[in-house]
C-alpha cells in the first residue's frame, strides 16, 4: 500500500532546476528542497541564481548556483555532471528556462522569433537530452527520474502578440509527449511530463500586461490586469507556488504512473 505521506516528499533525491533566480523556478527550487531534496539552482543570472540558492539553505535545505545557458549543450553536459558530482545523483531535471517576446507576427524580427526558439525549444531539447541520458540505465546515475517541462496555456491556445512564444511553447508540450514515448517504450525509467501555466504573477507576467498595453490592445495596465481576471473563471492570478507545487507531484512517487500529461495550472483559463 503506498504511503501518501511519504509519496510526495523527494528525500535523498537531487533535482536541477533551470532559470531558478527568480518566479516559478525559484519557488520550484525552494519546494523541492522542502522536500527533502538537494537542489542545483541553475541561470544566467548569477546574483539572483546564489540568493535563491542561499535562501534554501537558510532554510535548513540543501542547495547549490551554477552559472548555465541552456542554449548551450556543453554548458548542459557540465551542469548534469555538476549536480551528479555535488549531490552523488540526479533524479529529477526542470526546464522551466525561458524568455518571451510580444510582437505581432508582421513586426516580429526573425532574430527574435529564433532567440525564442532557441532558448524555449532548444534549451528543453537539451535538458531532455542530457538529463535522461544521466537518469537512464548506464547513465551517470541510472536509477530513473523524472523531467518537468514548462510549457504555457500559450502551448494550447492561439494568443494575439505571441506568436513566437505560443510556438515556442506548442513544440514544449509534443517534445514533451515525444519524449515521454520513446523513454515508456524503451523502460528507461524516466517520466517526461509538461505545465501549462496560465498568468502567474512574477516578474515576466508584468512584463507582458506592459506589453500588451504598448501594443495598444488595451489602454492602460489596470484594463489589461482586469480583462485577464475576467478572463479566467476563478478571477484571479496565479501564484509562482501553484505552479512549485505542480511541479513538485509530477517528481514525486505519487506520480509514478504518469508520463507524457500536460498539467494546466491557469485557474480555468482554457476550459472555457
Amino acid at each position: 500500500m503506498m504511503d501518501y505521506g511519504k509519496a510526495n516528499r523527494l528525500d535523498g533525491k537531487a533535482a536541477l532546476v533551470t532559470g531558478a533566480a527568480r518566479g516559478i523556478g525559484a519557488a520550484i527550487a525552494e519546494a523541492y528542497a522542502q522536500a527533502g531534496a538537494a537542489v542545483l539552482v541553475t541561470d544566467v543570472l548569477e546574483d539572483a541564481g546564489r540568493g535563491t540558492a542561499e535562501t534554501i539553505r537558510k532554510g535548513g535545505g540543501k542547495a547549490e548556483f551554477l552559472k548555465h545557458d541552456v542554449t548551450d549543450e556543453r554548458q548542459w553536459e557540465g551542469a548534469v555532471a555538476e549536480a551528479v558530482r555535488k549531490f552523488g545523483r540526479l533524479d529529477a531535471v526542470v526546464n522551466n528556462a525561458g524568455i518571451e517576446k510580444m510582437a505581432r507576427i508582421t513586426e516580429c524580427s526573425v532574430e527574435d522569433f529564433r532567440r525564442v526558439q532557441e532558448v524555449n525549444v532548444v534549451g528543453v531539447f537539451l535538458g531532455l537530452k542530457h538529463g535522461i541520458r544521466a537518469m537512464a540505465p548506464g547513465g551517470a546515475c541510472g536509477k530513473g527520474g523524472s523531467v518537468v517541462n514548462l510549457s504555457s496555456v500559450a502551448g494550447l491556445l492561439g494568443m494575439a502578440g505571441l506568436g513566437a512564444y505560443c510556438a515556442s511553447k506548442g513544440a514544449v508540450r509534443l517534445l514533451t509527449k515525444s519524449a515521454a514515448v520513446e523513454c515508456a517504450q524503451m523502460n528507461l525509467g524516466v517520466r517526461v511530463n509538461s505545465i501549462h501555466p496560465g498568468v502567474i504573477w512574477t516578474k515576466m507576467a508584468e512584463q507582458f500586461l506592459d506589453h500588451v498595453v504598448a501594443e495598444k490592445l488595451v489602454p492602460d495596465r489596470a484594463t489589461a490586469e482586469g480583462a485577464f481576471k475576467t478572463m479566467t473563471p476563478m478571477g484571479r492570478f496565479g501564484e509562482p507556488s501553484d505552479i512549485a507545487a505542480a511541479a513538485l507531484f509530477l517528481a514525486s512517487d505519487a506520480a509514478k504512473y504518469v508520463t507524457g500529461a500536460e498539467l494546466v495550472v491557469d485557474g480555468g483559463y482554457s476550459a472555457i
